[in-house]
Order: C-alpha cells, then structure tokens, then sequence
C-alpha cells in the first residue's frame, strides 16, 4: 500500500486530490495538511511514503518545507504539485532532490501514475519542467570542465538528463544495469550529490552534456 500525504492550502484542491486518490488500488491517503509546518510536522511524527507538496502556502511555505524534510526524511518520496513553473522555482526545487516536479493542471491518470513511480524510485518531471531542463542543453559548453567525468559517465550522464532509465541506458549502450549503477555512483560522487534528480540539475547548470 503506497501510503499518501496532502500538503495544500486550498481545501478543495485536497479534497479532489483525495478523492482521486482513494478509487486508486493500492493507495492511501493518510493525512491532508495545510501548510508547510504541518507538512514536516507530519513527516516528524507519521510513517508514509509519498508527500505531495504544494510550494505556495502560507508560513513556511513548500519550500522550506521540503528543504526541512530532505534532511530528516530521505525515504520520503516527495513529489511537488504546484502552478509555478517558473525557472526559478523549477531549479530551486531541483536543487533539493525532490523526487518530481509536477504543475497542477496534470492530468488524474498522469498523477497516479506518477506517484506509482516516485514510490519505485523513479523521477518524474512534467513535460514543461523537462522542456526547461532541456533547453539548457541546447547551449554549448562555455568550458572544456569535466569534474574529472570520464567519455562513458557524460555519456550515461545526458541520458540521465533525458529521464531514462538504468535499465534503457543499458540497453542503449549495451552494457549491464549494474554498470550503469557503478558508473552512476562514480558520477554522483564527483559531481558531489546525492541522485539523478541534482545529477541532472548540475549537469544543465554546468553545460557538462548537450543534447544531439
């Protein structure tokens, strides 16, 4: 059962996220909050698996909420739902190594779809946030800078970039899923983060891969 925390100021909004929700086999929906305060609050106090964030709450907003929980919470999945798209927000959010980034006019089968993902680990950004992400790397590289990244980990690293998987980027290079998680480990440590998700955010930050 893939346990489910609202964090939404607008009680309607919550209560049609949750009535999506609960049709849903194999999810629940455990707590609504309405602020980001009651988000860490409930974080610090509940055992759940995915946390979908608002960003603009009153108090600390989702934000700070999620910068808070990040730290205290990594087995958290937490996937933001806000109407903000802009640059900033995007990278900021990035930045703390949510799990998804997705705008509020997603549709209801993208949505759980995309919780059922977050909860087996994978990343999910909607397709403006990738769009933003991606056409970063339409601009080259303003240094020869690598970070010590060898060909094959830039490599691995634009595919990471383009949301695929361990198993796609193995297939596409013809090598093992456990290499891909060997090379990913090497690239996560020189580029000093924690997953793809901040992987990628640096890798576009950086110009280090470009798109064909």
């Amino acid at each position: 059962m893939i346990r489910v925390v609202i964090a939404d100021d607008h009680p309607l909004l919550r209560e049609g996220l949750r009535r999506i929700l609960e049709f849903e086999e194999g999810i629940e929906v455990v707590c609504e909050v309405g602020d980001g305060q009651g988000a860490i609050n409930v974080a610090r106090s509940m055992d759940f698996d995915i946390l979908l964030m608002d960003l603009n709450m009153p108090g600390i907003n989702g934000l700070e909420a999620c910068r808070v929980i990040r730290k205290e919470r990594e087995d958290i999945g937490i996937l933001v739902l806000t109407v903000d798209d802009s640059d900033e927000k995007v990278f900021q959010v990035l930045q703390l190594g949510v799990a998804g980034y997705l705008l509020k006019d997603v549709e209801p089968e993208t949505l759980v779809d995309s919780i059922r993902k977050v909860y087996a680990g994978q990343p999910i950004l909607s397709p403006a946030v990738t769009g933003k992400l991606l056409d970063q790397l339409t601009q080259p590289p303003p240094t020869k800078e690598t970070f010590g990244l060898s060909d094959r980990e830039l490599q691995i690293l634009t595919y990471v970039v383009r949301g695929s998987s361990n198993r796609e980027i193995g297939q596409a290079l013809f090598i093992s899923e456990k290499t891909v998680k060997n090379h990913l480990s090497s690239i996560f440590r020189k580029l000093e983060v924690d997953d793809r998700t901040q992987a990628a955010l640096k890798a576009v930050k950086l110009k280090l891969v470009q798109l064909e």
